[in-house]
């Protein structure tokens, strides 16, 4: 193997990690775990109430916060990440056309159960606990712009003259002459 056949940990030997199969499994496994902890907590919460309320409370404040650290996280990469590539908010955090189909369909489908099974709940039961559900898809969304910043794929960031800091390349205003070197 020659130093140019060197792969670095986490990028698929194509160079894009988004083609890689396996990329991010894990994340898309706690997506669903999650998912699932929330939705059978919740029903058992909606039929039961007592002491699968305050569980299913707390389930979904856990949630909330980790999904709010890892949604952090995400940004943070996607924050390093966007020093060379293009990313918007909507391909970050809804995978809108940087992640593989599958993939997509995977951490949107866990999102979208959050959103309806914590919504269904609060409703069977108006003006309770059971409202904090509702803050729970933040661990899914966080999981989503987690996987993408890590592995999803952008186009590359154009050179923008404006952007460049240098003086050779400052717009000249008038009355002003640029400085000779």
């Amino acid at each position: 193997m020659t130093p140019d056949d060197t792969v670095l940990p986490g990028v698929h030997p194509s160079g894009d990690p988004a083609s890689d199969p396996t990329a991010g499994r894990g994340i898309i496994l706690l997506s669903w775990i999650g998912t699932g902890v929330l939705v059978l907590s919740g029903a058992l919460a909606a039929a039961l109430m007592g002491a699968f309320m305050v569980i299913y409370v707390v389930i979904s404040l856990v949630e909330f916060a980790l999904g709010t650290f890892v949604f952090l996280l995400a940004l943070l990469r996607a924050i390093d990440r966007s020093r060379q590539e293009t990313i918007g908010v909507g391909a970050l955090f809804f995978a809108d056309g940087s992640t593989p189909r599958p993939v997509r369909r995977h951490l949107l489908g866990s999102l979208g159960v959050q959103i309806l099974a914590s919504i269904a709940v609060a409703s069977v039961h108006v003006y309770t606990a059971l409202a904090f559900g509702v803050l729970a898809p933040m661990w899914a969304l966080g999981l989503t712009g987690l996987w993408v910043a890590a592995h999803g794929s952008f186009p590359e960031r154009e050179f923008d003259p404006r952007l460049d800091r240098g003086t050779a390349s400052a717009p000249r205003r008038p009355g002003r002459r640029r400085p000779t070197e």
